[in-house]
C-alpha cells in the first residue's frame, strides 16, 4: 500500500487521456484528478501542442476545450476526425445547444459544460471509454499435434512428415510451408503469408515450392486433392476429418 498521501503507481496499461486546454490551473487539476482515478495524462495547452503529443504517443481518449487560442477546439475535433477516431469529451464554457450540436455533428462522443462536477467528467470519461473500447479478439484455435491427408501424417511439433512408416524429406521452407498450411488447415492462406519475404509473393518463388512440395504428396501434381491452389488468393491443405 502506498504511503498516505503519495499517489499509486498507475500502470502502463491504465487508459492514457490527452487533456487539451489553455487554462493551466484546470489541465493541472485535471491531469491531478483523473490521475487520482487511475487514468495516465498528458496535457496539452493548445491544438498545436496537442498536434505534437499525438505525432508521438498513442492516447485512450481526449478531454478538448472548445475555447482555445489559435485553432479552436471545434476547428481542431474536425480536422482530427478527417483521419483519426480518438474518442473525444469536449469542455466549455458554453451553454447553447447549437454548440452542442456542432460538436456531435463534427463526431465528437460527448460534451460536458462548464464549470462541472469532477464525478461527473469520471463518469463520461469511463462511459465513452466503454463504448468505443476494441472488443477482445476470440481465442485462437489450440494448435493440433499432427494432420492427417491421404496416406500422410504431419506432426507440427517436429515438421515432420510421415507415408506410413516412411519419413518423407522435407526442406526447411517445405517444411515451414506445410507447418504454415497445416496450422490452418482448410483455410485459405494467401501466398504472402507462406512467403518467406514480401518479394517472395512477387517473383513466385512460393509457387515453385509449392510445386516442388506436390510432387512428394500428390499422386497427380497437375490436378492436387490436399495441396490446393485458391484462384487469386494462395493455396490451402485439405485434411481428413473426424
Amino acid at each position: 500500500m502506498a504511503p498516505s498521501g503519495q499517489r499509486k503507481p498507475i500502470p502502463d496499461e491504465a487508459p492514457h487521456i490527452l487533456v487539451v486546454d489553455d487554462d493551466r490551473r484546470l489541465r493541472d487539476l485535471l491531469a491531478r484528478f483523473l490521475g487520482d482515478h487511475g487514468y495516465r495524462v498528458t496535457t496539452a495547452a493548445n491544438a498545436a501542442e496537442a498536434d505534437t503529443r499525438l505525432g508521438h504517443l498513442v492516447f485512450d481518449a481526449m478531454v478538448l476545450d472548445i475555447m482555445m487560442p489559435g485553432e479552436n477546439g471545434f476547428d481542431f475535433a474536425r480536422r482530427l476526425r478527417a483521419g483519426s477516431e480518438i474518442p473525444i469529451l469536449m469542455l466549455t464554457a458554453r451553454t447553447e445547444s447549437g454548440d452542442r450540436i456542432n460538436g456531435l455533428e463534427i463526431g465528437v462522443d460527448d460534451y460536458l459544460a462548464k464549470p462541472f462536477e469532477p464525478r461527473e467528467l469520471i463518469l463520461r470519461l469511463g462511459n465513452i471509454l466503454k463504448r468505443t473500447a476494441q472488443p477482445e479478439p476470440p481465442p485462437a484455435p489450440p494448435r493440433p499435434d499432427y494432420v492427417r491427408f491421404g496416406p500422410f501424417v504431419f506432426g507440427l511439433a517436429r515438421g515432420e512428415l510421415r507415408q506410413g512408416e516412411e519419413s518423407i524429406r522435407l526442406t526447411e521452407r517445405e517444411r515451414e510451408i506445410l507447418t504454415v498450411l497445416a496450422e490452418r488447415a482448410g483455410e485459405h492462406v494467401p501466398r504472402e503469408q507462406l512467403a518467406n519475404q514480401g518479394s517472395a509473393a512477387n517473383d513466385r518463388t512460393i509457387d515453385v515450392q509449392i510445386n516442388r512440395l506436390r510432387r512428394k504428396i500428390e499422386r497427380d501434381p497437375a490436378d492436387p486433392l490436399y495441396l490446393q491452389t485458391v484462384r487469386g488468393v494462395g493455396y490451402r491443405l485439405v485434411i481428413d476429418r473426424g
